[in-house]
């Protein structure tokens, strides 16, 4: 399809942005084609208009599906682009905390500035052996993979790791070569990489220096070539050096500081051997204060200077050199020092006695006059003579600073050597792997000469890189048989030839070298003339004329000419260096005897990343003639050789790319920087791997992955037979462009973007799928909802309504009985209620009614008083008002009349004139008079009615005045008789006042008395009360003591019961620990064993040639040196002489002392067993003793009764046992079936039972006196019992009813008190002595118990001894014994004359008897003697008649039948009888050629356990020590060698695993022990030991069977572990589950089952022939529940840590398979009743890590629900797990980074190991429960099928 069909509504592109380099936006509308602008929506949800390049109209990338986001590999994504590129690397980083990722063939590795657990022994394990592309991408996958080629392909490797300074080079590096040493096998004997990592303190203080980007930046390249053998095991190493950076030793730019060594140096100078050297501070020296940053945080100079030289003393720099070094290098210091005085222009001078001179020449040994000479000349030469010429002062600093520079160069390369020597491989190295650590291309604002040395090796670097890429494609291609397109690519071979090739810009700056007066200007103007418009890749600057540009591969470089040919000529003045080399001091001429070795390609050449323009430097002129060839070689000719020399190397390797990249320039852990990123992916050459990729086909899928991820696009009709058919036809109806896409022959590949569109094809089939199968789901679960509902309501309405009708009858019946009631009730309440308010009413009314009408009356007087009052005052108001008003009026009137009149005069005066004028006035004057009388008649008839209405008011004021003035006479009267009966009233009151305060005074007399009497009475009753509360107090007190005693009691026997517990399981954690470092050692000693064989061997073959006719010895035949390592004294004293006799003992010096070493630890091992055990023995009887404490008190006579029954229980006991001893040594001794016993040995069982009872009476004595301890104890705890400190509480009431005074109260109380803390205070001492003389006491038992394991030991020893020797052995150690008795016993009863005595009586007593007893050995010993002559004369007739030992190859195996086992005989005694020569046959016969397949399937299981035993048990019935020894000890060799030659078979270290427990068990089962006889029938315990006791040999035999256990394991590990990965995690059980993502160029192994895959079910049928095998073999049942667990234990471990490396693992639907898988191993446990072995438990962590996968990850409740449930993983492998999680499809979600976040603050304070993975080489430890066996011996019989018809039964 077309790209621009990709470009549709909501499709995902890049778009460039200037501060996050690329932003994702989503299209908003299709593109169609012409379309000048994009409508785009950013993340953030702006929306944007993306304008097209209206010239090249390119659309934006595209961004990948989210399924692609986050691959381990850069070329799994289907759009291969610099914004996918760099949004992988940061989600890998940034959200799952993964620093790796692949880039096809190239190794990216982010520093994360944060150690990660990534790099332990268990990740390099995990790795080992791996394809690449099966684990995630790692520095150990890229290291497996040379290791791997190397070993293949028979070619060596290299590893080049390259980057910007503090992007992790070096530690990448460092890991590989770790990883080198641990897989090789020689981590621990070449420990080649210790010392390469050895070296690295001593490269890093003379290579490295602090810089603006890095505080340990490497400022010189090296390349490391590691050496293997045939056997690919490290051998030695070399390393080379690549332009070492001289000019910072004279030059620092600022923040920056010079190489290590010389702060380092600076901050030791007070060392006294420093004191020579006369250093000081760094800021004194010019060479190491320029940059002005003297010290780095977190680094301590002096502490790395001791590291420095103990890393010298390691590699062999003794330490007169050392200090040599240190004189050069403060030489260097105070030469820097040294300041120049002009004279004029042209020369220059030192002062005179100048101090850094001074020092300088003493500390070099050079002569002061001579230096100072040349340091300021120069000596020229021409063709007829030779003169010496002074130089300026510049010059002169300039030629201090080279000389400088060369001096440091020298020495830098002398210690390379050395460290080459140090390392170098004495055996002849088959092949190597070399690591490169390489700077990475650099530009900056100024480039100089040292960038374009780096720049320039980084060309050739990625010209090898690009050829090896299209090597490797054109191989893909051919062998998938694609026709091979060449690909366009940027090919740098013309930016080589401008740099290298003839005229380019190295040969003319070395002929401009070569000339007198050549300069950079001069050099610049020659580089114009020659290159520019004639090379493409060569600009000049537009405003510049001293630079060039250099179009590089990776980016344009600017570089400035000045310093160029300074730096390339370095001019050393060979005077000076002649000085130098007549130096008295003789490490200094070293440095410069052989300059043409120092000068060759690991030369040093300044290598700079400062800008060198801040410091001014003219260019020296050359001196011509003299100079010798190799200085007349320039940096730049030495550099293009070295890089020649290594491109030489690198392309006859195979090469293996790492590019670190530094993430950001602040050191900020796990910070991603866009912009930092970018440019280092350019520089390195990534961008252009990608861009390779992506021209060709860079996805590629095989047949069979295609079809299982796509099968969901096609048809079932299109599904055929054949998968490639298939896949073909699908595919061209999918993609119709044919160039989109070939077929290979095994594999389909794809352009780029054409997965991406598979994908969106896939997941739009998956969408409408999973709509049709949701809607279809939804629609038919609504309908059954929705029937069910319908059902529902029905049935509810059905019974509602019939309920609610029932209801309303109810209702309207009860309404009508309601209302009838109701209306009777109403009616009685009304009639009631009307009563009542009618009777109240009619009262109300007339009460109202009266009230009223007395109001209404009052009211109306009031009113008529009131109108009277109104009308007297309103006509009185009205009248003076209306006077008032008329006088105004009148007033008025008069005024305005007057003005009227005067108004009228003058009118009148002007109108008399007139006639007329007098008659109208005349008419209007008549008017108005009769107007006027009118109103004076109206106000004369008002005059009158107001006068009328006046003469009636004054009559009524009258006599209403007279009655006014008749009350007022009448109150007057009142008033005066108020007068009179008010002065009575007071003097009434005056008395009643006197009478009141005369019975105030009584009653407060009275009252007062009262007070009185009550006061007394209550002091009374209180004192009463507090005497009694006293008393009360004092019983409570006492109780509350007594409580407090038994309380204390209580809690201190609880205390100890509980920390008896907690100590009793400390001690099993302690013993289950102890058992595993035991087996380990067992485990350790084993291989050292094995080892020591194999050198024997290889010693052997060396020094003995093999002779014609030589005869093999017995293959049977075996030191016996390793056999008693862990057994006791008399094995060892007994097989001493047998291991000096062996003539290989001093080849094998070293072996043996590492032998005696072991041993002694196991006997340490044993002793700590053994004091663990007693402690725990000591803490059970603490916890019985505070048991007791808490009984009651014994009577009286307790001590005594104890200690009687104490003692009858151990008398009846020991009787028991003595008399059991007796009547089987008795029957063994006195039994006259067998002619041996007859024989003349007789007498010595009677010595033996003499002994026997010698032994017994000191136990009982020992016994006695322990049982007279013991009743001591029982009456001391009866002391100590708790007193009765307390009185009697009638007595103690009486006491204190007798006391009156308080104070006597008071006393008594405090003297009670006093008493009871003496008594308190008694108590604790007493039961610290208790406790003291307990500790005592059980220190005399122990004691006595050692001296009985004494007395047992040196029984054993007497018995080895012959008899004479026994007897005076037994009677020295005797005089011994009571020697030291006596003596303690006198020292113990000095003090007590009597006791001493007693002891003195008892000890004659037991002299008598000791006398006595030796008499009757007197006589034995006559006895004995007789019986020897007879033993002598028959053993020497056995001799004569001895047979030859038969060879193994004589005898022929026989046909294995199976053998029915007859009836028992009753003859027979469950022995087995054979002569002392047939026991190699024995040997041979039973153990070296028996086949398990046959004995297991047609024999009893454990039947050659069984025999050997029968054996053993016939030895000790003839008491023949010798041959129980050398049968044992030939069995166990056998054993042993059986399990060295088959030891990879399952069955035959099965079949003996089986058998030695079997044969340890019987060793128990008849040791007639009482412990092991519990179960044994009379008949079997009969047939039990009688003479030898072996408990020694099973001690032996033990470890033989843990040693076989662990080879087991390793066995079923070997067997299982290719299983393990492809069978529960890889292999999809559950088919179409999950589907195959994408894969980049590292293909993972394949899912599907192939035929020669692992299943599950082939672990299962692995697992069923383990347990039938072990099953078949009599294997014990717990024995097979341990091996089983530890299988189930390998499987989860290895499953669980492939899971946690493998980010493709970790989805959704693997979890699925997972749980499924672990349900299948649950089922199989089930199956075979073992449920209960532990099995299941050991896989939790591997279930809770697939649960993990499959719940949700969103909220806070999902994250507690993983806390609480996932208790079995830790937090690394939780977090680990969540950050691996990676979605398989696009419906699936990615874990968030907060919910991480959330995950590790829930988890923070949980405290588990920070490991990541789990120990899949951990062993539990094996025990081996005794386990009796029911089968008779005297029953079985010898098949004849084992060849062993020379033994018979007896």
């Amino acid at each position: 399809m077309a790209a621009s069909e990709l470009y549709t509504k909501y499709a995902r592109v890049w778009i460039p942005d200037p501060e996050e380099v690329w932003k994702s936006a989503e299209l908003l509308k299709d593109y169609k084609p012409g379309d000048k602008v994009l409508q785009l929506r950013l993340e953030e949800g702006k929306d944007l208009e993306y304008s097209l390049d209206p010239k090249t109209k390119e659309l934006p990338p595209l961004r990948n599906p989210d399924i692609l986001v986050g691959e381990n590999d850069l070329t799994a994504l289907s759009y291969l682009h610099e914004p996918a590129v760099l949004h992988n690397l940061k989600v890998r980083f940034i959200d799952s905390k993964l620093i790796y990722t692949y880039c096809g063939i190239v190794l990216v590795a982010i520093n994360p500035y944060e150690q990660l657990p990534i790099y332990g022994e268990d990740i390099i394990n995990a790795y080992s052996g791996q394809n690449m592309g099966d684990m995630d991408p790692h520095i150990f996958a890229v290291a497996e993979e040379a290791y791997k080629q190397m070993a293949r392909d028979e070619r060596n490797q290299s590893i080049i790791v390259s980057g910007e300074s503090g992007a992790g080079k070096t530690v990448s590096a460092k890991y590989a070569m770790r990883y080198f040493a641990t897989v090789s096998g020689s981590a621990s004997e070449a420990n080649v990489e210790e010392k390469v990592l050895a070296s690295n303190p001593i490269m890093e203080s003379i290579g490295n220096a602090k810089t603006t980007r890095n505080d340990n930046s490497s400022r010189f390249g090296k390349y490391i070539e590691i050496g293997f053998d045939k056997r690919y095991r490290i051998i030695g190493a070399n390393m080379r050096t690549y332009l070492l950076e001289k000019s910072r030793v004279v030059f620092q730019a600022e923040e920056e500081r010079n190489y290590h060594i010389f702060y380092q140096l600076c901050a030791s100078a007070v060392l006294p051997e420093f004191k020579t050297l006369r250093l000081g501070n760094a800021n004194y020296f010019h060479y190491t204060k320029q940059g002005g940053s003297p010290v780095i945080d977190g680094v301590d100079d002096a502490k790395e200077m001791v590291n420095t030289r103990q890393a010298c003393t390691l590699l062999g720099i003794s330490d007169s050199y050392q200090m040599g070094i240190f004189r050069i290098l403060a030489g260097i210091l105070h030469l820097g020092n040294v300041e120049f005085a002009s004279r004029d222009s042209d020369s220059c001078t030192v002062p005179p006695k100048h101090e850094p001179l001074t020092i300088f020449c003493d500390l070099m040994g050079v002569e002061y006059e001579e230096m100072a000479h040349w340091l300021c000349h120069r000596k020229l030469a021409t063709a007829t003579e030779t003169y010496i010429k002074p130089i300026s002062k510049l010059h002169a600093i300039n030629a201090r600073d080279a000389l400088a520079k060369h001096i440091y160069a020298n020495l830098f390369n002398w210690i390379v050597d050395h460290v080459n020597k140090a390392l170098h491989a004495a055996v002849k190295q088959h092949s190597f792997i070399g690591v490169l650590d390489i700077y990475g291309f650099e530009t900056f604002e100024i480039n100089s000469f040292e960038q374009f040395c780096i720049n320039y090796a980084n060309e050739k670097l990625q010209q090898q890189f690009n050829m090896h890429v299209f090597k490797l494609e054109q191989e893909e291609y051919m062998k998938e048989q694609i026709p091979w397109t060449l690909i366009d690519f940027y090919d740098n071979q013309p930016c080589i030839n401008l740099i290298e090739a003839k005229m380019g810009v190295l040969d003319l700056l070395d002929e401009e070298c070569k000339m007198p007066k050549g300069s950079d200007d001069s050099w610049a103007q020659k580089l114009y003339n020659t290159h520019l418009n004639k090379c493409a890749l060569f600009e000049k600057p537009r405003m510049s004329n001293k630079a060039f540009i250099i179009k590089h591969f990776a980016d344009k470089v600017e570089y400035q000419c000045e310093g160029f040919l300074e730096k390339n000529k370095d001019t050393v003045y060979e005077e000076q260096i002649r000085v130098l080399k007549s130096s008295k001091f003789k490490l200094l001429p070293e440095l410069f005897q052989d300059e043409e070795k120092v000068l060759s390609p690991t030369s040093a050449a300044p290598s700079g990343r400062v800008p060198l323009t801040r410091m001014p430097v003219k260019p020296a002129k050359a001196r011509p003639g003299q100079a010798s060839k190799e200085h007349k070689k320039t940096v730049g000719h030495q550099f293009r050789n070295s890089l020649h020399l290594l491109m030489e190397t690198l392309n006859a390797t195979t090469p293996h790319y790492v590019r670190c990249i530094k993430p950001n320039d602040f050191k900020f852990p796990f910070t991603f920087d866009e912009k930092r990123a970018v440019q280092q992916l350019r520089a390195c050459g990534v961008l252009e791997t990608i861009r390779i990729s992506a021209a060709g086909f860079p996805s590629r899928w095989t047949y069979q992955e295609f079809f299982s991820r796509y099968r969901v696009l096609m048809k079932q009709r299109d599904v055929l037979g054949d998968r490639k058919q298939t896949c073909k036809n699908v595919l061209e109806k999918l993609i119709q462009d044919k160039d989109k896409y070939q077929f290979g022959k095994t594999k389909i590949f794809f352009r780029a973007g054409q997965v991406a569109y598979l994908e969106k094809i896939r997941a739009d089939k998956l969408r409408a799928a999973c709509i049709r199968i949701q809607k279809t789901i939804r629609g038919w679960l609504m309908r059954k909802k929705y029937m069910r509902m319908r059902k529902a309501a029905i049935t509810i309405q059905r019974h509602v309504r019939g309920y609610q009708a029932r209801c309303y009858a109810k209702f309207l019946r009860r309404t009508r009985a309601a209302i009838t009631i109701q209306k009777f009730q109403r009616m009685y309440v009304v009639r009631k209620r009307y009563r009542c308010m009618r009777d109240a009413t009619i009262a109300l009314q007339a009460l109202l009614r009266g009230y009223m009408v007395r109001n209404k009356y009052q009211m109306m007087l009031r009113e008529h008083k009131s109108v009277v009052i109104q009308k007297h005052v309103r006509g009185w108001l009205a009248r003076r008002r209306y006077g008032r008003t008329l006088r105004a009026i009148v007033y008025l009137q008069c005024c305005y009349r007057r003005m009227m009149a005067k108004r009228e005069l003058k009118k009148l005066k002007i109108e008399a004139r007139s006639v007329e004028r007098y008659k109208k006035l005349h008419i209007g004057l008549e008017n108005k008079i009769m107007q006027l009388q009118r109103k004076i008649d109206e106000q004369n008839k008002e005059y009158k009615s107001l006068l009328e209405k006046m003469t009636a008011l004054e009559v009524t004021y009258t006599t209403e005045t007279e009655k006014l003035r008749g009350d007022v006479e009448r109150l007057r009267l009142s008033e005066e008789e108020a007068r009179s009966a008010t002065s009575r009233v007071l003097s009434l009151q005056e008395e009643i006042a006197k009478l009141r305060t005369e019975l105030h005074h009584t009653q407060a007399e009275k009252k007062s008395i009262e007070e009185r009497a009550d006061k007394y009475k209550h002091e009374t009753e209180q004192l009463v009360s507090e005497l009694k509360e006293q008393n009360s107090l004092l019983k409570t007190e006492k109780e509350e003591l007594n409580r407090r005693i038994h309380d204390q009691a209580k809690e201190i026997t609880e205390s100890m019961e509980k920390k008896l517990v907690e100590e009793t399981k400390q001690l099993e954690l302690d013993l289950n620990d102890e058992r595993l470092r035991y087996q380990n050692l067992l485990n350790e000693f084993s291989r050292l064993e094995e080892r020591y064989d194999d050198l024997k061997d290889e010693m052997n073959l060396m020094v003995s040639i093999p002779k014609p006719g030589h005869k093999r010895t017995d293959s049977t035949h075996s030191s016996n040196e390793s056999e008693y390592t862990f057994s006791s004294e008399i094995t060892e004293a007994e097989d001493l002489p047998l291991r000096m006799e062996e003539p290989s003992e001093k080849k094998a010096a070293l072996d043996m002392s590492l032998f005696l070493k072991l041993q002694k630890r196991v006997s340490e091992l044993e002793q700590e067993k053994q004091s663990l055990q007693d402690e725990l023995d000591r803490k059970e009887e603490q916890a019985l003793r505070a048991k007791a404490k808490e009984e009651e008190r014994p009577p009286i006579r307790g001590a005594e009764l104890e200690y009687e029954s104490l003692k009858r229980q151990e008398l009846e006991s020991e009787n028991k046992k003595l008399k059991n001893e007796l009547n089987e040594l008795q029957k063994a001794l006195t039994e006259t079936r067998a002619p041996e016993v007859t024989a003349p040995g007789a007498p010595a069982y009677r010595v033996l039972l003499d002994q026997l009872t010698s032994v017994s009476e000191e136990l009982e004595v020992r016994k006695e006196e322990v049982l007279i301890l013991r009743s001591q104890l029982v009456s001391q705890k009866e002391a100590i019992q708790p007193k009765h400190t307390m009185t009697d509480a009638t007595i103690l009431l009486e006491d204190v009813q007798k006391m009156k005074d308080k104070g006597e109260i008071a006393q008594a109380y405090i003297g009670l008190k006093e008493t009871n803390r003496l008594l308190e205070s008694q108590l604790q001492s007493q039961r610290k002595s208790h406790e003291n003389e307990l500790e005592s006491l059980r220190g005399e038992i122990q004691s006595l118990k050692e001296e009985n394991n004494r007395q047992q030991q040196l029984l054993a020893q007497n018995l080895q001894l012959p008899p004479e020797a026994r007897i005076e052995a037994s009677l020295q150690h005797e005089i011994t014994r009571l020697t030291n008795e006596n003596l303690f016993y006198e020292e113990l009863y000095a003090d007590d004359p009597k006791k001493y005595q007693l002891y003195r009586i008892s000890l004659y007593k037991r002299m008598i008897d000791l006398m006595e007893q030796l008499e009757k050995q007197d006589k034995t010993v006559r006895k004995l003697k007789k019986q020897l002559k007879v033993f002598a004369k028959k053993i020497g007739e056995l001799e004569v008649g001895q047979m030859e030992n038969i060879s193994p190859g004589q005898i022929i195996d026989e046909p294995i039948r199976p053998v029915n086992i007859p009836r028992k005989e009753k003859d027979f005694q469950g022995m087995l009888e054979y002569k002392k020569e047939d026991e190699q046959k024995l040997v041979k016969n039973l153990i070296l050629e028996l086949k398990p397949r046959g004995v297991a399937v047609n024999l009893i299981p454990g039947l050659p356990a069984y025999i050997l035993f029968m054996c053993v048990r016939h030895a000790d019935y003839l008491n023949d020590d010798q041959k129980v020894r050398s049968l044992l000890t030939s069995t166990i060799n056998g054993i042993k060698k059986v399990l060295k030659k088959r030891g990879d078979d399952f069955e035959t270290v099965s079949f003996w695993l089986s058998n030695t427990c079997r044969f340890l068990h019987c060793l128990k089962q008849y040791s007639g022990e009482e412990g092991f006889m519990k179960h044994n029938t009379p008949r079997q315990n009969e047939h039990c030991l009688t003479n030898f006791d072996l408990a020694e040999y099973r001690q032996v035999l033990s470890d033989l069977a843990i040693q076989i256990y662990q080879q087991l394991v390793r066995v079923l590990e070997n067997i299982l572990q290719p299983m393990i990965v492809s069978g529960m995690l890889e292999h999809e059980t559950i088919q179409g589950v999950s589907g195959v993502k994408p894969t980049g160029l590292r293909k993972r192994t394949s899912s599907i089952a192939d035929e020669g895959t692992y299943t599950l079910d082939s672990i299962i049928r692995q697992l069923n022939s383990f347990h039938s095998v072990m099953c078949q073999h009599g294997m014990d049942p717990e024995l097979i529940k341990q091996v089983v667990k530890q299988m189930f234990y390998i499987i989860g471990a290895v499953t669980l840590n492939n899971l946690l490396l493998r980010k493709d693992m970790c989805s959704w639907s693997k979890g699925m398979q997972i749980r499924y898988n672990v349900s299948q191993l649950e089922e199989w446990l089930r199956d075979k009743n073992l449920m209960n072995s532990g099995a299941k438990e050991t896989l939790e962590p591997l279930i809770q890590a697939a649960q993990l996968l499959q719940v949700k990850k969103k909220t806070d409740e999902d994250a507690e629900a993983i806390c609480s449930m996932c208790n079995a993983l830790t937090t690394a492998q939780i977090v680990k797990v969540l950050n691996l999680y990676t979605p398989v499809n696009e419906f699936e979600e990615r874990v968030l980074v907060s919910f991480i976040r959330t995950i590790q603050v829930r988890l923070r304070d949980r405290k588990d190991s920070p490991q990541l993975l789990m120990d899949a080489k951990h062993i539990f430890p094996v025990t081996f429960p005794f386990n009796p066996s029911s089968l008779a011996l005297e029953t079985i019989q010898i098949p004849a099928s084992l060849g062993l018809g020379f033994i018979s039964r007896v």
